[in-house]
């Protein structure tokens, strides 16, 4: 069996986390990403939706009994206990997918490297199933013209979207690695190349 490394992958909202981990996979590793696992969790008639439900009430369906994203986004991004509440609703049920994920690439044997993508480094969770962290950082002002460019937001709509998160001292204080990106997208890529070649051959 290939031995495996799991790496962590975390950053703000604009940070570019989510393009380190598409050069990674470009480069031959397993991506798990928690962003997409929490978009699957939510489905129509779910254990997860039903929570959610229960304590934000149906103001956060959409016409069809689905979970409208854009309502329960405006409900949480400005009030911060409401989106632990969202948090913990959803965590536990995300970090279990994450495990089950990780132990089917281990029995599958197909990669050395795999990377597990998620914006909350959840210290039960996240941090417990990864050897090591890369944190993606960016300027706060290059992170709000990425996050009005890619979303269509205000600049006070993207600046509230990174105040609703980590600040980037939390996320550095758990960092094996510090990935800026602030550059180009080719300097980000020279990076991100160093440091798959180091993580294979450091095993």
């Amino acid at each position: 069996m290939i031995a495996l490394r799991i790496i962590g992958i975390t950053g703000g909202i604009g940070s570019g986390k989510s393009t380190v981990s598409q050069i990674l996979r470009d480069l031959g590793a397993k991506i798990i990403d928690a962003d997409k696992i929490a978009k699957e969790i939510v489905f129509k008639g779910g254990v997860v939706l039903k929570e959610l439900i229960e304590f934000f009430g149906s103001q956060i369906l959409d016409e069809s009994g689905g979970l409208d994203r854009k309502k329960l986004g405006e409900i949480v991004f400005n009030n911060p206990e409401k989106l632990e509440v969202l948090n913990k609703i959803t965590h536990k049920y995300i970090v279990e997918r994450i495990f089950k994920d990780l132990e089917k690439a281990k029995k599958e044997g197909k990669w050395d490297i795999v990377v597990v993508d998620a914006p909350l480094p959840v210290k039960h969770g996240f941090m417990d199933a990864v050897d090591e962290v890369w944190v993606v950082t960016a300027d706060k002002e290059t992170r709000i013209k990425r996050i009005m460019e890619r979303n269509g937001l205000t600049y006070e709509e993207a600046l509230s979207r990174i105040s609703s998160q980590l600040k980037d001292s939390e996320y550095l204080e758990i960092a094996d690695v510090v990935i800026p990106n602030d550059g180009s997208i080719e300097d980000l890529e020279k990076s991100v190349v160093k440091l798959f070649i180091n993580a294979r051959t450091s095993r």
